[in-house]
């Protein structure tokens, strides 16, 4: 779960923006044809991931889809609660 709330800082956010240039880059320019096509386009879910606050990978990590319940989840509990 460290890696989920890590990707819902506004650090593993960017990160995932970067990444996903980096495919549609590498889909476009690099490789071309019809599989650098699928990598760009493959390229455009970590981007809108990233912008929308989702973590696609939080689910199958036990934690929670939106970057947001994320963090609330992971904060520790108030004394006496």
């Amino acid at each position: 779960m460290a890696l989920a709330v890590f990707m819902a800082t506004p650090l593993g956010r960017g990160l995932r923006v970067v990444f996903g240039a980096v495919l549609i880059y590498l889909g476009l320019s690099v490789i071309q044809g019809v599989g650098g096509t699928v990598l760009a386009l493959f390229g455009i879910l970590p981007i809108t991931a990233g912008l929308l606050n989702l973590c696609i990978l939080g689910p199958m990590l036990g934690a929670p889809f939106r970057g947001s319940a994320m963090r609330a989840a992971s904060r520790p509990a108030p004394p006496g609660a």
